[in-house]
This record gives C-alpha cells, sequence and structure tokens, in this order.
C-alpha cells in the first residue's frame, strides 16, 4: 500500500458535548478541548475527529444540522473554532470534521424555503404526495407530512432531519461551497456521515418488506452515489492535502471497495459497521451472549478482502456504540480484557480511532431510570418496544446495554465532583464509577490501560510492519483465542490474544522461545505455552 500520513495517523475521536465543559455550564465546548490539548499530545494522538460543533436544534445532538458554516453557541464561537484549529495544527495534530449531508436540519433555512415552494429550493429535498412504505433508521415511517406544502418529505432518521436530494446539482453546489469553507480554514479532513445512503432511487418506490429497514434497496449503495463523490474528488479534495472516511452502512467488503480501492479512492477509507454485530447489537432486539469468533470473523473478513486494495478503520467505539470493554471485556477483568482488546485491534492494518475514554476502560454507565438517557433513539427503540409488548423492564435491560448515550457520559478525568468535566450538573449524568476509572489514576499507574495505550501508539510508530504489513489469519477455528501474524520484508509480527476468562494453554506458543517479546498486558510469563485471562502478547521475529 502506497504510504500516507493518515495511514500512519492515530485517531481520536471527541464528542465535544462530553469532553471538557470550560465555562461552567456543564456542556463540553470548544475551549474545553483546547485546554485538553496538552493531554492528546502526551497520549500520541495526531488527528483528531471531532464530533458536530455547527448550529442546531440539537434533536440528534448535533447531527441535524441548521447552519453548516455556524458554531453552535454551547460550543462556543467560530473564532473558538479557529483558535481550535490553530492550537491544533501547533501540536502536530490534524483536524478532521463530521461532514452531515445525508440530510439538515428542518430548522435550516434551505428546507423552510422548501416547505415554502420557494422554487429556487423547490427541490432541496425528496417530497411525494403519497408516501412510500420506506422505514425510519430510528423506527417508525421515513415520511412526514408538511401542512403547508401539502406533501411528504423523506427522512430516513429523525423527522426534523430531511433528507437532502443530491439529484439536485444545486444540492451538490453548495455541499462543495461547505467543504471549501472548512477546508479553506484549515480543516484536514472530514468523516462523512451515513455517506452510503445520500443516493436515492429515482421516484422513490415502494421497497419490499425488510426485518430492518424497508426500502433500502432502493438507497443502500445506489449507483448514482458514484458520480456524487467522484464530483467531489475531482472538484473539492482533490485540491487539498486531506482524507475522508466514509460512515458506510449494512456495507460488505466488495461493495467498500466501489469506493476506496486504490485505482477508484471515491473515499480513502470507510467505517464498517460488520463487527459491531458480534453481541447482535446491530438487531437491537435480539442481543445474546457475546461470543468472540462473532467479532473474530468478520474483523478477519475485512481484513483479508481489502488486503492490498483498500484501507480498513480500526476501531470498537464510537459515539453511537456501548463501550467495547463491557460489551467484549469483562469486568472482573477489567484492565487485562481493555489490555487485550486494543492489542487484538490496533495490531491489524488500518488506521486506529480511539473514542475518547476508551484509553481509561470507560464502561457502560447502565443507568437506572429511562429518564437519565438523552439519546432521541434510545426513546424512540423503548417507544417502539412498548408497542411491540415488550415489558418496561425488558426495555430497560435492552437500554442499559445498547443505548449511545453509554458512549456519550462525560469524560472522567479525575475523581473530583463529576469526574472534573463540569464543576455544574452536566448535560447527561457521569458513571458512577468515575472515582476509580479516569485519567489521573492512569497517568499515576504505569501498568494502567492509558499507559497501555501509549505503548501501543508508539510501536506503531517505530515499526512499519504494523502500520503496512500484510494481514494473516492463524489458528481460525480456536474458540479462545484471536491471533494472525503481520509481515514486511523480513519482519515477522505475531499477535495472540486470550478472548477469554480461564487460562489457556497453547502448545505453539513454544515456537516463540526465541522471539523478540514486544508487547503484553502481564506483569510476568509464568510459563511460555499457558496465557493468563485476557492475556495478549506480540511478538517480532526476523525471516
Amino acid at each position: 500500500m502506497k504510504k500516507a500520513w493518515y495511514r500512519e495517523g492515530i485517531v481520536y475521536q471527541i464528542y465535544p458535548r462530553s469532553f471538557q465543559d470550560s465555562n461552567d455550564d456543564g456542556i463540553g465546548d470548544l475551549q474545553g478541548i483546547i485546554s485538553r490539548i496538552p493531554y492528546l499530545v502526551e497520549l500520541g494522538i495526531n488527528i483528531v475527529w471531532l464530533s458536530p460543533v455547527y448550529a442546531s436544534p440539537n434533536d440528534d445532538n448535533g447531527y441535524d444540522i441548521s447552519d453548516y458554516t455556524a458554531i453552535h453557541p454551547d460550543f462556543g464561537t467560530m473564532s473558538d473554532m479557529k483558535q481550535l484549529i490553530s492550537a491544533l495544527h501547533q501540536a502536530g495534530i490534524r483536524l478532521v470534521m463530521d461532514l452531515v449531508v445525508n440530510h439538515t436540519s428542518d430548522e435550516h433555512p434551505w428546507f423552510q424555503a422548501s416547505a415554502n415552494n420557494d422554487p429556487e429550493y423547490l427541490d432541496f429535498y425528496h417530497w411525494k404526495q403519497e408516501k412510500s412504505n420506506w422505514g425510519s433508521f430510528f423506527g417508525g415511517e421515513a415520511w412526514t407530512y408538511h401542512p403547508t406544502r401539502q406533501a411528504y418529505y423523506l427522512h430516513l432518521f429523525s423527522k426534523k432531519q430531511p433528507d437532502l436530494n443530491w439529484d439536485n446539482p444545486r444540492v451538490r453546489e453548495a455541499v462543495k461551497k461547505i467543504l471549501r469553507f472548512w477546508l479553506d480554514l484549515g480543516v484536514d479532513g472530514f468523516r462523512c456521515d451515513v455517506i452510503n445512503i445520500i443516493a436515492k432511487a429515482d421516484g422513490l418506490p415502494r421497497g419490499r418488506f425488510s426485518p430492518i429497514l424497508s426500502g433500502r434497496e432502493h438507497y443502500l449503495d445506489h449507483p448514482k452515489i458514484h458520480g456524487y463523490l467522484q464530483e467531489l474528488r475531482n472538484e473539492v479534495f482533490s485540491h487539498y492535502d486531506c482524507f475522508t472516511v466514509g460512515e458506510t452502512v449494512l456495507i460488505t467488503p466488495e461493495k467498500a471497495l466501489s469506493y476506496i480501492d486504490e485505482d477508484i479512492r471515491e473515499l480513502d477509507m470507510v467505517f464498517q459497521f460488520e463487527h459491531m454485530g458480534a453481541d447482535n447489537y446491530f438487531v437491537k432486539w435480539f442481543m445474546k451472549k457475546f461470543r468472540p469468533i462473532n467479532l473474530k470473523r468478520p474483523l478477519a473478513k475485512w481484513q483479508n478482502a481489502l488486503q492490498g486494495r483498500g484501507w480498513n478503520t480500526l476501531y470498537l467505539e464510537n459515539h453511537d456504540q456501548p463501550r467495547s470493554v463491557s460489551r467484549f471485556g469483562s469486568t472482573a477483568f477489567h484492565q487485562a480484557s481493555a489490555k487485550m482488546l486494543a492489542t487484538m485491534i490496533y495490531f491489524q492494518q488500518g488506521t486506529p480511532f480511539i473514542y475518547q475514554g476508551q484509553e481509561i476502560g470507560m464502561e457502560n454507565a447502565e443507568f437506572p431510570d429511562l429518564a437519565d438517557y438523552q439519546d432521541i433513539e434510545t426513546h424512540n427503540i423503548y417507544r417502539t418496544g412498548r408497542k411491540w409488548g415488550l415489558t418496561h423492564q425488558r426495555m430497560m435491560n435492552k437500554i442499559r446495554k445498547m443505548s449511545r448515550d453509554n458512549a456519550r457520559t462525560p469524560m472522567q478525568w479525575d475523581s473530583s465532583l463529576h469526574a472534573g468535566f463540569s464543576p455544574t450538573t452536566p448535560w447527561l449524568k457521569v458513571n458512577p464509577n468515575y472515582l476509580t476509572t479516569n485519567v489521573a489514576t492512569n497517568l499515576n499507574n504505569d501498568q494502567s490501560i492509558l499507559k497501555y495505550y501509549q505503548k501501543i501508539i508508539a510501536l506503531r510508530k517505530d515499526y512499519p510492519v504494523i502500520v503496512y504489513g500484510d494481514y494473516h489469519d492463524l489458528y481460525f477455528s480456536h474458540s479462545k483465542l484471536y491471533a494472525y501474524q503481520r509481515t514486511l520484508g523480513p519482519d515477522i509480527l505475531t499477535v495472540y490474544c486470550n478472548f477469554s476468562d480461564r487460562d489457556l494453554v497453547f502448545k505453539p506458543l513454544e515456537t516463540k522461545r526465541h522471539a523478540q517479546l514486544l508487547l503484553t498486558n502481564v506483569s510476568s510469563i509464568d510459563e511460555l505455552t499457558r496465557m493468563k485471562p485476557y492475556e495478549a502478547r506480540v511478538y517480532l521475529e526476523k525471516k
């Protein structure tokens, strides 16, 4: 694979509302992020992905944008934004912004004009006199009637998030103007929200019944999207030193390569969610006990499918996913399992994405009451479940495991009031475990999860085989062991992860007796062929 700064970088996602409050209003803000830049430098981060800070009514916590070139007052001002860009660059950190252009807020001037039959904006959105049977990602129908326009408008998410009509060239020109605005300010790239659903079939026809989303065959990876993305690449992205990562729902490796193949490069990489279904989270009603093979199978599938042709994203958490230690690790072996998960994912081929708090092992909050949750999707799913006849307690059990708010609780900086996030009651409750799980505690412990993340980040910067080496599965059918190999030139890197809460005897480890133990998450290896619960090892050899 060709070398590129975004392939060698370490990305840290900041959810600004929950990162650091600087003005004592209980909401994180841009000045709060600026104050924590030294922490990002100490961790080893060189790219920040900033979730939306644009003007928004906050129906979906900023993913419903009412002005793409203005900052929401909760977060500060455009002057603060410029200061953040400058301060990050001075610290050697690039900035990636969220690009949310499948939809806007219904309070965006474009939609207001379209709903009022303004000829210039008449076809900026998708309108129909008779709605089709498409379903919303947030539950329920994807159509809402507007009395002024006397027609239904499409919204694949909240009814306050109407979908833009990308067939309209004026929409595409407006998006290009937005991109140039931010790139000219110094932004280094974009995470493109639900980008593979922006193109819709002509006429928006009825969909066939689907257990997940009716109508998806008419917008999911629709062929028209490639023309749209090529237009953005040729007219905007190719003129800047930037990168793009697309959030792509319900995608296969073959479809992904139609966007990111080295010979195409409409996008530089994509987020896929197949491994996020390892505990059946994706089908939110049917969670069952996690099995390691359900995580190993999709991760290995994407490593092998994209190898030599496209670039992977390496992640276990983001603002939409519950905490990985709570999902795939162990409360009883909290530190060991958090370190093992980091070893498993970040020694694979691709760009690492770390979500705020992941590096200290933050866990699901599992709040007791529905009122403790702010997330619109959580409340929509609760209402839908109750309509289906599911009990309140059963729905609460599911919500405690799958709510997006599990990832959105305030960052746990120290053991002071509200975890050092704010002296004021935060917009969302702090996880009660902040007294022991926090940044300060991690920084003061050489064996902490955070210190282990620093070691992984340093190794990725020192050993090209970790970034660019080929990937090979080892002992794939083993139910407890996740093992793989990376090779580049004479270097052979081998990763072993005991994905269980019991000792694992594995005789082939005898072959590593003379190899260099590059990293392990245990204090000592008592017996070469015996791995402790959630133990991870990384060996380096020469051919």
